[in-house]
C-alpha cells in the first residue's frame, strides 16, 4: 500500500514536471534585451519612475532567475557574445558574433577597419557559423523580427540575424540581413520579416553620405526584395501593419536619441518610441498563422552608464519598461512567452543610507534623529567634508582632479549631469562593463523552466525548447 502511494506520488510528479516543460508550449516569444541593464539600474529606474515600493511593468512577470553572463574568454563579457549565446547557446570569445567558441575576434595583419565598417574575417579557417533562435524560429516558418534603440547592426540586433569574427564589421552585417546584396545570409529563408532602429549609414553608400566601401545602397535593394522602408518617425507612424508583411525601419544614420531628448518637443527629433516600434513590429509579425519570434533591444542604457550619465540610462530603462508595457498588452500569455533580461551589469552603485524619498539622482541626504536636527534630512558627507550622490560609478572618464568637486550647489538631477567615478579611466565614455549577475524576469507559455541561478547558454535551451524547435 505504501509503496503503491509512493508511486503515484512519483508519477504525479513526473507528469507535473513534465508538463511544466512541455516542448512546444509558446507559439510566440517576445526577447526582452535591456542592454547593460544590471539589478542597480532596475532598482534605481524603478525609484526614480514610481518611488522605493512601486513597481516597474517588467516586474509583474513572476518567473525570475539571476543569469551568469562571463565569455568564453573574459570574466566581464562585452554585448556581442552574451547576446549570442542566449541567441545560440553557445559560448564565445568577446567581439564574436554568433560563430562557434573556436572563432577569434579576428585582428590580424589586415583587421577589421572599425571607421568604415568594412571586416576582414577570413572565409573560414575561423570559426563557423551557428544557428540563432531568430534563424530557427524562421526555419520553423515563424514570423521573425529585430527592433532596437541602436544601429540595427550593432551587436545585440546583430547576434539574431549575423555571423561575423567582429562585431565592427558592421558594413558585412548590414549585407548579410539585405537578399541581393551578394553576402545575405541564406539560413534568414525568405528574411528577417521587420527590423527597426538605427544606422543607415551602413546601408548605404559613401556618394550618398553613408559608410559603404562597396557602392551598394541597401536600402534599393530591400525595396526591391518587396520590404517596405521607411526612414522617419511621421513616415512609420503612416505605416498600415495589417497590409505589410516585410518592414524595415531605419530612423537615423547612427544609433537612435536617447528617450530623454527624443521626448522633447523642442528638439523636433522625428523618431519613434520603443514602445511604438514594438507594437508595430506585435502587428506586423502576429498575422503568420505559426507564430513569431520578436527581439526587442533597448540599446541605449548601456551606452549613458558607459558615459556615467545616469539620468538617461534611466530615462532609456523606463522607455524599455514602457515598451514591455505596450507588448503585455498586445499578446495573449496562453500562447506567448516574454522573456525580459539584460547581456551584462555595469559598474554603477547604490550607496549611502538615503531617507526614503529622496530623489534617486540627487545628494545622499540621511535621517539621523538627534536633538540637533530633530529627524530632518541633513546631507551626507564623505571623509574630504563634502557631499556625494546616491548613485557612483566604480570606474568611468572625464578630467582627473586631485579633489573631488564640492557638490552642495550642484544640480545632480541635471540632464548632463555626469556622476563621480572611483577608477578614473581617462576618455569619456570608458566606464565598462561589470561582471555581475544580471536578471531574468519572464512569464507566459513555457516559462515554467526560468527559475534559480543559471548561465546565458541554458536560456536559449529553454527558449528553443518553449517554441518546439
Amino acid at each position: 500500500m505504501k509503496t503503491t502511494f509512493k508511486n503515484a506520488l512519483l508519477a504525479l510528479s513526473v507528469a507535473s514536471a513534465t508538463s511544466a516543460f512541455a516542448a512546444g508550449e509558446a507559439t510566440n516569444v517576445i526577447f526582452f534585451l535591456g542592454d547593460g541593464m544590471g539589478p542597480t539600474t532596475v532598482t534605481a529606474s524603478r525609484i526614480y519612475k514610481y518611488g522605493e515600493a512601486g513597481k516597474l511593468n517588467m516586474e509583474s512577470l513572476t518567473r525570475t532567475a539571476r543569469i551568469r553572463t562571463y565569455s568564453n574568454d573574459a570574466q566581464t563579457t562585452d554585448s556581442a557574445p552574451s547576446m549570442a549565446a542566449y541567441m545560440t547557446g553557445v559560448k564565445m570569445n568577446n567581439e564574436v558574433l554568433s560563430m562557434s567558441a573556436d572563432t577569434k575576434a579576428y585582428n590580424g595583419s589586415t583587421p577589421y577597419v572599425a571607421s568604415t565598417g568594412d571586416s576582414t574575417c577570413p572565409a573560414s579557417g575561423n570559426g563557423t557559423a551557428v544557428a540563432t533562435l531568430l534563424e530557427l524560429s524562421k526555419a520553423a516558418g515563424k514570423a521573425v523580427g529585430a527592433v532596437t534603440t541602436t544601429r540595427v547592426t550593432h551587436a545585440t540586433p546583430a547576434a539574431t540575424y549575423a555571423h561575423i569574427c567582429h562585431r565592427d564589421g558592421e558594413n558585412d552585417i548590414a549585407a548579410q540581413f539585405v537578399p541581393g546584396s551578394g553576402k545575405f545570409n541564406a539560413a534568414l529563408g525568405s528574411g528577417v520579416d521587420v527590423l527597426l532602429g538605427g544606422g543607415s549609414k551602413f546601408f548605404v553608400p559613401a556618394s550618398a553620405g553613408g559608410k559603404r566601401t562597396d557602392g551598394q545602397d541597401l536600402t534599393a535593394l530591400l525595396q526591391k526584395a518587396g520590404y517596405t522602408y521607411v526612414n522617419t518617425g511621421t513616415a512609420f507612424k503612416a505605416v498600415d501593419a495589417s497590409s505589410t508583411s516585410k518592414l524595415v525601419g531605419l530612423f537615423n544614420k547612427d544609433h537612435l536619441n536617447y528617450e530623454l531628448d527624443r521626448a522633447k518637443a523642442a528638439n523636433n527629433i522625428d523618431e519613434p518610441s520603443l514602445a511604438d516600434m514594438t507594437e508595430k513590429a506585435i502587428k506586423v509579425l502576429q498575422k503568420n498563422g505559426k507564430g513569431y519570434f520578436l527581439m526587442v533591444e533597448g540599446g541605449r542604457i548601456d551606452h549613458a552608464l558607459h558615459g556615467t550619465n545616469a539620468k538617461r540610462a534611466l530615462e532609456d530603462t523606463i522607455a524599455f519598461d514602457d515598451a514591455i508595457k505596450r507588448a503585455l498588452g498586445l499578446v495573449d500569455l496562453k500562447n506567448t512567452l516574454i522573456v525580459v533580461t539584460a547581456d551584462h551589469d555595469h559598474t554603477m552603485t547604490f550607496n549611502g543610507y538615503s531617507h526614503k524619498g529622496n530623489p534617486i539622482l540627487g545628494k545622499v541626504s540621511d535621517i539621523k534623529p538627534t536633538t540637533l536636527n530633530k529627524g530632518v534630512p541633513v546631507l551626507a558627507k564623505a571623509a574630504d567634508g563634502l557631499p556625494y550622490t546616491a548613485l557612483v560609478f566604480g570606474n568611468g572618464g572625464g578630467a582627473r582632479k586631485s579633489t573631488r568637486d564640492d557638490l552642495s550647489a550642484v544640480n545632480t538631477e541635471a540632464d548632463d549631469y555626469l556622476q563621480e567615478v572611483g577608477v578614473n579611466l581617462g576618455a569619456p565614455g570608458s566606464e565598462t562593463h561589470g561582471g555581475g549577475d544580471v536578471m531574468l524576469l519572464s512569464g507566459g507559455a513555457g516559462s515554467a523552466g526560468f527559475k534559480g541561478t543559471m548561465v546565458n547558454t541554458k536560456v536559449f535551451g529553454l527558449v528553443k525548447s518553449a517554441l518546439g524547435l
